[in-house]
Formats: structure tokens, sequence, C-alpha cells
């Protein structure tokens, strides 16, 4: 086994939250941040701080994630069942 494949093999038996961690500072360490290039991590900057500012002026309301996320998975399901009978 690979140098990588151990280290791959124990991240994996880390509890969620501390893969997580793992990844994000994995992530991090990358030459763009996780983006294919630097322009691209830099637009996404930009948009993030477009998007924090318009939620601090109030231009912007939040979602509740785990609404988000059921309505999201709701849309996946119906998106695959229509594929699945055209």
């Amino acid at each position: 086994m690979s140098d990588r494949d151990e280290i791959v093999q124990q991240a994996m038996s880390l509890s969620p939250a501390d893969r997580a961690y793992v990844a994000d500072v994995l992530e991090q360490s990358l030459p763009t941040g996780g983006f294919a290039t630097p322009e691209i991590a830099a637009a996404w900057t930009a948009e993030i701080e477009r998007r924090i500012g318009a939620f601090d002026r109030g231009e912007l309301s939040a979602v509740d994630m785990q609404a988000s996320l059921e309505n999201m998975r709701q849309q996946l399901a119906r998106h695959r069942a229509r594929q699945a009978n055209p």
C-alpha cells in the first residue's frame, strides 16, 4: 500500500467532522485554494464578498440549510424519475 493510500485509509476512519476539517485544510493548501485557476478563485472571492455585503445590507435573506437541502433532494428525485420514465 502506498503512503497516500494509507493516509486516505486513516483519514476515512475519522469522524465526519474530522474528515471535513482535514479536507478543508488540504483544499486550502492547494495553490488556487481548490479552484481550477487563480482567476476562478478571484471571481468566486469577489462573488462571495458581494453576497455577504448584500446580506449585511438586508438586500438578501438567508435560507435554512436543512430546508434548502431537502428542497434540492426532492427536485433531484423528480428529475431522476423523469429521466427514468421519459
